[in-house]
């Protein structure tokens, strides 16, 4: 098991809590909850072990990207993985993004 934390800019802080997917084979669980503005914070644990590049690509490519990017709303979000696919990961982000609304500025 492994525990990953990264931060990203962001914009205001989030207007809403967000808990989407569940921890179980091949899945993961993420909550989503307002942080102070300017900075989201994304703490991973993961039952993988050996795949820290590998996120840090996946989130760097929705934090710094088209997904959410610095202009996002600042959250803190905890994934708890369970051998999720990085396509599972991106959904399940967008998903918790989606439930806090467009007004929030994200692209899912």
């Amino acid at each position: 098991m492994e525990k990953h934390e990264y931060r990203y800019p962001a914009g205001a802080p989030a207007t809403g809590r967000v808990i989407v997917g569940v921890v179980s084979s091949g899945d993961l669980e993420v909550l989503l909850e307002p942080a102070p503005a300017g900075t989201t914070t994304v703490r991973l644990t993961t039952s993988v072990d050996g795949y820290g590049r590998v996120w840090q690509a996946q989130l760097d490519r929705i934090f710094q990207g088209s997904s959410v990017g610095p202009a996002g709303p600042a959250v803190d979000l905890e994934i708890n993985d369970f051998g999720a696919t990085p396509g599972v990961v991106g959904m399940r982000i967008a998903q918790a993004f989606g439930s806090i609304g467009a007004s929030q500025g994200v692209r899912p």
